[in-house]
């Protein structure tokens, strides 16, 4: 759509801030106001607003498309959302190994394992790791623990951990980020270690290429939400 304002700002308050445009406050797609927790996500909100040209393009504003999903999708049935995400952590990729060839599982074995050993300490629990494809139930004690640490994030958080766990194919990828336990680039090699070993192997095409840096913006957009929501 055509941009229809001049400038985005910020009215903070004691709950964080309000992202304006020309002193009106922004509604989601659901006419709510576009009120955020924290005062820096609302600036970095307000930046994405000021930063479109002659047309505002929603897929240039990935923090405010979170925070819209926090608020419309989330917030009125955040149990079952939670849920959703939860149960990424009963298949987790970390959980799945290749049995060949050694330099993919020695590889598998470097980057994987440290996250699993950071999610046992955490949370107390273990993982039944396996080879090949087929599913592998995790211990019950396992799940359970997961879910309620998911459970536990508020709307904004969980909007922006479910594109980090979906992108990964791990919760305790997305876990460990948001926990701070990893940063974000040593997440993105865990994340696609599969496809740079085949890409090492085989080679890269340009539209894979393409679609592999649209999902790590996506995911890097995701990662900086949680940080400015601390």
């Amino acid at each position: 759509m055509k941009r229809f304002y001049r400038e985005a700002s910020v009215r903070t308050g004691p709950g964080g801030g309000e992202v304006l445009l020309d002193e009106r406050p922004v509604r989601t797609p659901a006419r709510r106001p576009l009120a955020l927790p924290t005062e820096a996500l609302a600036e970095a909100i307000a930046a994405e607003w000021n930063a479109q040209g002659e047309e505002v393009r929603p897929r240039t504003m990935p923090l405010t498309g979170i925070a819209n999903a926090a608020i419309d999708r989330v917030e009125p049935d955040k149990d079952a959302f939670a849920a959703g995400v939860a149960a990424y952590g009963e298949s987790d990729l970390l959980c799945y190994r290749a049995e060949a060839p050694a330099s993919l599982v020695a590889r598998q074995t470097e980057l994987w394992d440290p996250i699993l050993a950071w999610g046992r300490r955490r949370f107390d629990i273990n993982f039944e790791v396996t080879t090949g494809i087929m599913h592998q139930p995790q211990p019950a004690n396992t799940v359970v623990q997961l879910s309620q640490a998911v459970a536990a994030r508020d709307p904004f958080e969980l909007a922006a951990l479910s594109p980090l766990v979906t992108i990964a194919g791990s919760l305790v990828i997305a876990l460990a980020l948001a926990e701070e336990a990893i940063d974000v680039e040593t997440a993105w090699l865990a994340a696609t270690l599969d496809e740079a070993w085949q890409a090492e192997q085989w080679g890269e095409d340009a539209e894979a290429a393409a679609r592999l840096a649209a999902r790590r913006a996506e995911f890097e957009a995701a990662e900086k939400f949680l940080r400015l929501l601390r």
